[in-house]
């Protein structure tokens, strides 16, 4: 029996099948949960129902997460299917065309960070406020990706550093919030991998080399690495931990000077 049978949870964001999130809903699923997945346009609607069905779930529901209507909805669907819920996963961001070029002081604009913090930050208490009621009386978990990002200035990640800095203080804060009604809330930082979002950020190579190079155990995190802690951060095994941002980076986040590529004195 998995450390997460008979858990029921509702992951968002799955874009592909080198996503963190899908690695994080295989986990739970050899682990013993059921999971619905949520797709955004009709365009995806073929992709989640696959993954759903590589899960053994039929439950695909349409979520585009900046629209409070859409968020809601999501819910009275995934009603009609649960009669609760035990974890939700968060994995959405998104920042507009050009943001991410070249310095930050000259691509960053009014309209651009509004919508970086509604898509990747504002979503997450969007989604947590409407999973309340489903997660009544349940224990429940909710857990959302950040990046080092968001403590650290990383070149080319630009506005998202700021959005995924408001994600983390959302952490907390929900987790200030959910914790009298039993619910807990954490974040995921992850290291670098080559996912569909990280195309759009600059020198993204040179970004997993430094990191393979220049990490403790000289080596970059797999998905199912990341989605075995996911996994294990949404069970009852980490019952205790609440309002936490857990870095699973080969240990990148804990040193303080690079290795690689720095020249060697004589």
């Amino acid at each position: 029996m998995g450390f997460m049978q008979g858990k029921k949870v509702l992951v968002v964001g799955v874009a592909s099948n080198r996503s963190i999130a899908w690695g994080i809903a295989k986990a739970m699923h050899r682990e013993g949960a059921e999971i619905a997945l949520t797709y955004q346009g009709d365009k995806l609607q073929g992709r989640a129902e696959k993954f759903a069905a590589e899960l053994g779930s039929d439950i695909t529901i349409p979520c585009d997460v900046s629209s409070d209507d859409q968020i809601r909805k999501t819910f009275e669907t995934l009603a009609t299917h649960w009669d609760g819920l035990d974890c939700l996963v968060h994995s959405v961001a998104f920042s507009p065309k050009g943001e991410l070029d070249g310095r930050f002081i000259d691509s960053v604009t009014r309209e651009g960070s509004k919508v970086a913090h509604d898509i990747s930050s504002y979503s997450f208490a969007a989604l947590g406020r409407e999973a309340l009621p489903m997660m009544e009386g349940r224990k429940g978990s909710m857990l959302t990706l950040s990046y080092l990002g968001a403590i650290r200035s990383i070149p080319h990640y630009n506005v998202m550093g700021l959005a995924k800095a408001s994600l983390e203080a959302a952490v907390r804060a929900m987790a200030a919030d959910l914790g009298p009604d039993g619910i807990r809330v954490n974040g995921l930082s992850a290291g670098p991998v080559k996912t569909l979002a990280a195309k759009g950020i600059g020198d993204f190579n040179l970004l997993l080399d430094y990191s393979e190079k220049n990490s403790p155990l000289r080596r970059n995190v797999t998905i199912d690495e990341i989605g075995n802690v996911g996994a294990f951060l949404c069970s009852d095994l980490a019952s205790g931990m609440t309002g936490e941002i857990t870095y699973v980076d080969g240990g990148y986040n804990t040193t303080g000077m690079a290795t690689y590529g720095v020249r060697k004195e004589d």
